[in-house]
């Protein structure tokens, strides 16, 4: 593990040197993320994950009135060794299953079929393969309520668009790379769009606004379109 100031107000955790595997240091980033949220350290106002890091963003003058001599960096240093190095890797990460529907109809699927001629699929495999894998969410980011889901079948990884669209409907689901996702507002976005979901995925007057949070394992559901139409009157 190394850290890292980020700015001037916040450190960042990564643990890139303890693994090579993807799928461990996700589980790293989260369990460590878990052990600092659930510890509350003074002056610890926010805690991010990612893919292989921690973002710990910092109130300064609440922890300079609490380090009793020492200097913030060894006050955190220690702090944050004894969580992370100790409980991290116990720490139980808080996770729940989420159900995301999904429609395919060509309407909503604008890159459907050049995806399927990328991976030399049939379409109707390439649903397949992406409503049967299982998902974790990574990390939220790119906007309010987007998620970054790990778990993309090997056979789905294509680029991004070499010109991103400027504008995406909210609710588009989409994939890159090796990494699938879901627009929550209407936005520019650069993803391979295959379909798109009648759920909300951020509501700002909810507590809390998204729907899905880190740790959150994914699975999508394909309906027809009629089912879309349904849910989303």
């Amino acid at each position: 593990m190394t850290i890292q100031p980020l700015g001037d107000s916040a450190i960042i955790l990564d643990f890139a040197d303890e693994s090579s595997d993807a799928a461990e240091l996700l589980k790293r980033s989260l369990s460590a993320a878990d052990a600092l949220e659930r510890a509350t350290i003074p002056g610890v106002i926010e805690v991010t994950s990612a893919y292989q890091s921690v973002a710990l963003f910092l109130d300064l003058r609440r922890i300079a009135s609490v380090v009793n001599g020492r200097t913030i960096a060894d006050f955190l240093h220690e702090k944050i060794v004894s969580l992370v190095r100790l409980k991290g890797h116990r720490s139980k990460i808080r996770t729940r299953s989420v159900e995301i529907p999904v429609c395919y109809d060509l309407d909503f699927a604008p890159d459907l079929a050049r995806v399927a001629e990328q991976t030399s699929l049939k379409q109707t495999d390439v649903i397949e393969l992406h409503s049967s894998a299982a998902y974790t969410t990574a990390c939220i980011g790119f906007m309010p309520g987007f998620p970054f889901l790990a778990g993309l079948s090997v056979k789905l990884h294509v680029p991004r668009l070499p010109t991103p669209r400027t504008h995406v409907p909210a609710g588009s689901v989409a994939i890159a790379a090796g990494q699938a996702g879901i627009y929550p507002l209407d936005s520019p976005g650069g993803w391979n769009v295959i379909g798109r979901t009648p759920r909300r995925l951020f509501n700002a007057e909810a507590n809390p606004p998204a729907l899905l949070r880190p740790g959150d394992r994914v699975r999508f559901r394909a309906i027809t379109r009629d089912e879309f139409d349904e849910s989303s009157t």
